[in-house]
Order: C-alpha cells, then sequence, then structure tokens
C-alpha cells in the first residue's frame, strides 16, 4: 500500500469560482484522489481557502464587514460548494489559520537564519487618494515589455513577464482609478531566489516525468530574460500573517504583514496539521506526511494547478522549502492544466458570463458536471465549454451508453426472473471473451489513471461501458430466454455482475452514480477488479438486486437553449 499526497492549489477567498477553476485544480486532484483510495492506497488529499491579502480585504469592504467575518462566511460557502460536487478533500482548510500564521513565521525564520533573506529599502506606489501603499496586483497600466495596456504590477497577463509596479507606463489604483501616485519609501523582506537558483534547477531538471506544460513554465521563469529574480515576502497591509522571526519581534517589521504568495502555499502543510487538530490527533500524525525525518520519506506527492500557479509552486515556494534547509517534503509530481473557456470567449464574474459553482448545482447533479468537465479537462492546451458539447456529452455518454445498460439489464432481469440474480447456466465463450477483453481495457484504464492522463482516462472508461452495451446486444438476453431460459439467465447474471463493476470503475468520474449502482445491486464491496473473472461472479445466485431510479435523464433541446442565454452574460 502506498501512501499518496495530494494538493489542489487553493482558491481565492473573494466570490465563487467557476467551472474553469474547477477543472484547473480541485476536480481532477479529486478524481486522483478517490482512484487512488479506490486502489487501497492511504491518502491524504487537502486543499484549503487563499484567504489573505487587499483582494480579501477588498471584497469585504464591498460587502460590508469586516475581513474576517467575510472570510469565514465565504470558507464555508465554498466548502459546501466542495461538498456539492463531492470533492473528497480529507481537509478543507484555511490560510488565515493559527497553524499557518506559527508555521509561515518559523519558514520565516529559518530562511533568515540560512542567509536567504534580504531586508530591502524600496520604492512603492502610495495612492494619496486611497491613503495607502497599493499591491502589486492593484496598480495597472501599460506593459513595457509588450505594450499590453492593463498588465498588473505584478506580472503582465498578456506576455507573462514578471514585473513591479515603477516598471508600468501610465500606472493607475485598481482600486479606484486614480492616477494620483507617488513612490514613497518603505523596507520589506525579500527571498533571495537568485541564491537558491542551482539548487531549484537542479531539482526541476530531476523531474524528468512532469508534464510539458509544466516544466516548460518552470523553466521560462527560471532562464528568460533576466532569470530568477529575488522577491519580496513582505507588504504593508492590516490583513495577514503578521511578520515575524519565528516566534520573536522582527525590528522594523513592525505592523507588516508577509506577502500572500509566501504564506499560502504554505497551508499546505498547515492543512494537514489543521486535519490533526480537528480529529484530535498529534504532531505526529501530520508530520509523518510532510517530515521526511519523521516518515514522508516513504509518501509520493502530487500537486494539481492551473497553468498561471506553476511558476510559485516550481519555484517560489520549493525556494522556501529548500532554504529552510529543514527535511520538508517536496512534490514528486505536478500536475498542470490549461484555461478552459465558455462558449466563445472567457469566464467573466463581473459580466456574469458562464457558468460559477452554485449556478451549475441548482440546474444538474454534481456527476454530469464532473463527467463533462473530467472528459474535456485542458491537458494538451485550452479547452471550450460550450452548452452544445455538454449536452451531446450528457445525453451520449451518460443516458445513452451507461445509463441504458444500467435500466435495460435490471429492467428485463426484474421482469423475466424476479428480485433476485438468476441461477440459471453459466459463462460461455462470449462471456468469456468478454471478461478477456474487459481485463485488457481496465489495465489501460488504470495506466492512464497512475499517469494523471485525464481525458485519455475518460475514453477508456467510456469504451468500457460501450463494450458492455455491444455484449448485451450481441448476446441479446430477450431472444435467448425464449428458447433457452439457462442461457438468458448467465447473460443477466454476467450483466448485473458488471454493473457492479461499473460503479467501481467509475467512482473516481461519477461518484453519486456509481453508489446508486452499487446499491441497486445489494452490494458494499467495492474492492478494486484486479482479479476480473471472480469479479464478474460477485454476486451470487438469490442475492437480492433492485432496479434504480434513472441513472441520467437526458438535456432537451430547450433546456439547453435557455442555460445558453442564461448564462450568456447578455444584459436584459
Amino acid at each position: 500500500m502506498a501512501r499518496i499526497l495530494i494538493t489542489s492549489a487553493i482558491p481565492y477567498i473573494n466570490g465563487i469560482k467557476h467551472l474553469g477553476n474547477l477543472v484547473g485544480s480541485q476536480l481532477p486532484a479529486d478524481l486522483f484522489a478517490r482512484y487512488m483510495r479506490g486502489r487501497g492506497h492511504e491518502v491524504m488529499f487537502l486543499c484549503a481557502t487563499d484567504e489573505h491579502g487587499t483582494p480579501a480585504e477588498l471584497a469585504a469592504a464591498k460587502a460590508g464587514k469586516p475581513v474576517q467575518e467575510y472570510c469565514a462566511e465565504m470558507h464555508k460557502v465554498q466548502a459546501d460548494l466542495a461538498r456539492g460536487f463531492r470533492l473528497s478533500f480529507d481537509h478543507f482548510g484555511r490560510s488565515s489559520s493559527q497553524r499557518n500564521h506559527r508555521l509561515t513565521q518559523h519558514f520565516a525564520g529559518r530562511l533568515a537564519d540560512n542567509g536567504h533573506i534580504a531586508e530591502v529599502s524600496e520604492k512603492q506606489v502610495f495612492s494619496i487618494d486611497d491613503n495607502r501603499f497599493l499591491p502589486d496586483r492593484y496598480i495597472t497600466g501599460t506593459c513595457p515589455n509588450c505594450g499590453y495596456e492593463a498588465a498588473r504590477g505584478d506580472q503582465c497577463e498578456n506576455c507573462t513577464k514578471q514585473l513591479d509596479p515603477t516598471d508600468l507606463i501610465n500606472p493607475r489604483s485598481s482600486i479606484s482609478g486614480s492616477t494620483n501616485l507617488e513612490v514613497r519609501e518603505t523596507k520589506h523582506l525579500y527571498l533571495k531566489q537568485r541564491a537558491l537558483k542551482d539548487k531549484l534547477e537542479a531539482w526541476i531538471d530531476s523531474k524528468t516525468d512532469w508534464p510539458v506544460l509544466t516544466t516548460s513554465i518552470a523553466k521560462k521563469w527560471l532562464n528568460d530574460g533576466d532569470g530568477l529574480q529575488d522577491r519580496g515576502i513582505t507588504r504593508d497591509l492590516h490583513w495577514g500573517i503578521p511578520v515575524r522571526r519565528g516566534d520573536q519581534p522582527w525590528p522594523g517589521m513592525e505592523g507588516k504583514v508577509f506577502y500572500v504568495w509566501f504564506d499560502a502555499p504554505i497551508e499546505y502543510i498547515a492543512c494537514t496539521a489543521e486535519w490533526a487538530d480537528a480529529n484530535g490527533r498529534h504532531d505526529a500524525d501530520w508530520e509523518r506526511w510532510w517530515r521526511t525525518d519523521k516518515g514522508a520519506a516513504d509518501v509520493t506527492y502530487y500537486q494539481f494547478m492551473g497553468k498561471d500557479n506553476v511558476p510559485f509552486h516550481t519555484l517560489s515556494f520549493p525556494a522556501t522549502i529548500l532554504g529552510s534547509e529543514e527535511p520538508w517534503k517536496m512534490v514528486d509530481y505536478l500536475k498542470s492544466f490549461n484555461y478552459l473557456n465558455y462558449d466563445g470567449g472567457q469566464f467573466s464574474t463581473s459580466q456574469g458570463r458562464g457558468v460559477f459553482m452554485d449556478q451549475a448545482l441548482s440546474i444538474l447533479p454534481a456527476d454530469y458536471w464532473r463527467w463533462w468537465l473530467l472528459s474535456h479537462a485542458p491537458e494538451s492546451s485550452d479547452s471550450e465549454f460550450t452548452w452544445e458539447n455538454f449536452q451531446a456529452s450528457v445525453n451520449k455518454d451518460l443516458a445513452d451508453v451507461l445509463g441504458n445498460f444500467v435500466s435495460r439489464v435490471t429492467k428485463f432481469a426484474q421482469s423475466k426472473f424476479g428480485d433476485t440474480v438468476p441461477a440459471g447456466g453459466d459463462y460461455g465463450p462470449q462471456e468469456h471473451a468478454l471478461i478477456a477483453d474487459l481485463g485488457a481495457r481496465i489495465r489501460d484504464y488504470e495506466a492512464c489513471m497512475n499517469a494523471i492522463e485525464v481525458r485519455k482516462a475518460a475514453a477508456e472508461l467510456r469504451a468500457i461501458w460501450v463494450a458492455g452495451n455491444e455484449y448485451l446486444q450481441s448476446a441479446a438476453p430477450w431472444t435467448a430466454v425464449k428458447t433457452d431460459p439457462d442461457r438468458a439467465q448467465a447473460i443477466i447474471r454476467l450483466a448485473l455482475n458488471l454493473i457492479r463493476v461499473y460503479a467501481i470503475l467509475s467512482r473516481p468520474f461519477i461518484p453519486d452514480a456509481a453508489e446508486t449502482m452499487m446499491q441497486a445491486m445489494g452490494s458494499s464491496d467495492w474492492t478494486w477488479p484486479d482479479d476480473l473473472p471472480a469479479a464478474m461472479r460477485s454476486l451470487t445466485p438469490g442475492q437480492p438486486f433492485s432496479v434504480p431510479e434513472n441513472l441520467f435523464r437526458k438535456i432537451t433541446d430547450d433546456e439547453r437553449a435557455d442555460w445558453q442565454t442564461r448564462f450568456s452574460g447578455v444584459r436584459s
């Protein structure tokens, strides 16, 4: 049994996330976690809300609430939506937790002790009209590199060049739009990333199995232009983790907080400590996942995130870990995703364009969305959500292939043989050929899941569903029952066992439907079908089964048209 640590990029606290955010990190991480649990491995699957920084302060102010209250409320909203989508986190934490306060301050102290922190007097943009220093991302202007007019002060989204706010041409406050800005001197702490470049490069080079997307982004940030830069880890803000050197005050840093990019990844570790606290565990119980000197050496650590998060997880967070010179577990495999676009454009919160997580669950159950998103995951390139594609995929894959198989088998079995698994006959050449074919297909499915090739895994699973339908059509129990009832009973007994196998294989993708299938078969045995011939005899003659309600209903043309209009962002 392997020990698998899985973290999903932690969503920011301000607002409900759209389907592109979901498929870019949390959902594929959940797929992998469920699969690994299904194979019998010990899994720790973690996520949290990212709660610090100016965006949280501004969102709270807009809502007319103290920032702590706003973050607590939004954490509950995001946790509830995660449960709605059946995301199986072992713990869904908060970056504002006291555990993260202490760990972030600990890492800062270790980095300083090891000579990796510099105190830098710098000039920062101060908005006179807003009466505050402006964080990098709240200064907008023209990129000096590519001319993009809406570049942020930390990075240009158009050309991805890392920037300082003072680099921008014609800067303005993103908060108020004011151009009444001036540069004032302030002192901040910098993580000396350049001094760690050789270690970071050697570590990245050792990850020969990473996706091309991940490695290419990491190498670009490491070497392009001026290469890896030292990066500020503190800000002049009120909301955040106070700057301390371990448990001691940091002279000259009074009133400052750690920059959100620094403390947010540390929450992965803190979240595990929060899990231990919430479950009455000891420090040793979470340290065995993170400290290689306390049991984590045999852990395999996977991270899931959108491509925009890759630089911080391949460079800055690893620099924190390496610079601490402590035996912390580092990521083994980083799965990154491109973007999901929406119906010819982009998701837009401000324009009400696209489907957000709460809206999705209000119109269809989670499995419908899980299946489409995962089977169309933006792995090798950006992908696009269209209502026509969504309707076709749900109706064909879920309703016509899987749902139809379950319905035909159980209804026929009940009408001809009653409410228990029929006993007549035995498997013949056709059944043995199907079992051999399915065994090979299941191995292909496992290979895709082990490699975290999400779209390929979905295609393999669908092919397994199709094979069952083709067998049923060829074996034709509705014809055999008229001339050879024993033969018909053997066909149906195999098909009922196949429904149970489908439940096990499908559970990572569509957990609710899988539970329904398993319950209908009167079973609670989720053992992975490593021995498929035995698995196809798991349901024995005389065992009760039931006819489940329709697993998946079809989406009508009228519904599709209505939803397409409703979520287009077009204002009436």
